[in-house]
């Protein structure tokens, strides 16, 4: 007789734009579904019309559900979690985690919080604090188990939120492309500096184009690609034009795949303020590149381990964010001799591998 599979949903919630946190899930459950078919049913609840998602077929079951407003919202979530008859239900953030757990009040389903950013940084609004609040005295004692992006997120969030529920490390998997290695130029042109994110506040774009700014005082020639799309363009546009970075800097959209930016690029900056993890670090450094990122909470620390990795600077040290950039582009052949190395690296948190740890996790969690 063979046995019975366990039963698992995930919630995304409705965001603008398929990107770390929808990417992410549709990768770990898709390689759950093909990988685990034996042991684990995957669904997944999407709550926005993703055109990644919608009309394309996936290992695992879609539930498109597209609600008009937030009460029905939660109404749709508690039907679909009601009928599903879930063993687990894994919703990404501490806000949604509060507000679909309330809203499933009386279904006993376990229950998983997936942590992905920095939740020291996300109770900006008034509504963030009461549902962290709600969270810390009435969901997370109620838990199944804490996943979570960063060994440091992870630290972070049980000290600052103390309980007996199970703290788990899933690393994200970071995606191979067509053109793994680097498609380096002559000798003799220009060193190309590139970061991919969203264009939001939470990425540091800002504080990038004035170190920028300061950097091309004192080298000539380099170049900076910003590559991504949000709603700080403007914003980003503007900023531009006023430090006279315009002959200098390009913004350019590759949605779906950054191989073509990193494959032509020297060196990978990153200017976030704060991270979970750091998918795009890591897709630099599969294409080799040196990554120079600012020390903030929390993913870039468990990632650059040593100076053939990239350097770390201290979150408001912009100053030392420049001396850095100086340092590669003087440098950029020599440090060439690491680019397979650091390939090599973030390897480890290939999706082939990453799975396991995922699975692993999920099964642990209804033993």
């Amino acid at each position: 007789m063979s046995k019975r599979k366990i039963t698992i949903l995930y919630v995304v919630p409705p965001t603008r734009s398929f990107a770390g946190i929808e990417r992410v899930t549709d990768s770990i459950c898709s390689a759950l579904a093909t990988e685990y078919a034996e042991d684990v049913a995957v669904s997944v609840l999407y709550t926005s019309p993703f055109e990644q998602i919608v009309g394309h077929v996936r290992p695992y079951n879609v539930v498109l559900s597209l609600a008009s407003g937030r009460f029905d919202l939660l109404r749709r979530v508690r039907r679909v979690v009601a009928e599903g008859r879930f063993d687990l239900v894994v919703v990404p953030q501490v806000e949604a985690t509060a507000v679909f757990w309330l809203c499933c009040l009386g279904l006993r389903r376990r229950f998983i919080l997936y942590l992905h950013g920095n939740p020291r940084l996300e109770r900006r609004s008034p509504m963030a604090k009461v549902l962290f609040e709600v969270m810390r005295f009435l969901v997370l004692p109620r838990l199944t188990r804490i996943f979570g992006t960063s060994p440091r997120q992870l630290e972070a969030f049980k000290a600052d939120y103390p309980s007996e529920v199970e703290h788990v490390w899933v690393p994200n998997p970071v995606r191979s492309f067509d053109r793994p290695t680097p498609d380096h130029r002559d000798s003799g042109s220009a060193v190309r500096f590139v970061t991919v994110g969203r264009f939001a506040y939470q990425k540091g774009y800002d504080i990038l184009l004035h170190a920028f700014a300061a950097f091309c005082r004192e080298r000539d020639g380099a170049q900076l690609s910003l590559v991504g799309y949000g709603e700080d363009e403007p914003a980003i546009r503007t900023l531009i034009d006023q430090l006279g970075l315009s002959g200098r800097v390009t913004i350019e959209h590759y949605p779906d795949s950054p191989a073509t930016p990193l494959s032509r690029s020297d060196v990978y900056l990153s200017g976030a303020r704060w991270e979970g993890w750091s998918l795009a670090i890591c897709e630099g450094l599969r294409f080799g590149l040196p990554v120079v990122a600012f020390d903030c909470e929390f993913g870039p620390s468990d990632i650059i381990v040593d100076e053939r990795i990239g350097r770390l600077v201290a979150l408001d040290d912009v100053a030392g964010f420049v001396a850095a950039m100086i340092y590669y582009h003087d440098n950029v052949a020599a440090e060439r001799r690491h680019a397979e190395y650091r390939a090599r690296y973030i390897d480890q948190f290939s999706l082939d591998k990453v799975v396991h740890a995922h699975a692993q996790a999920l099964l642990a969690a209804v033993d």
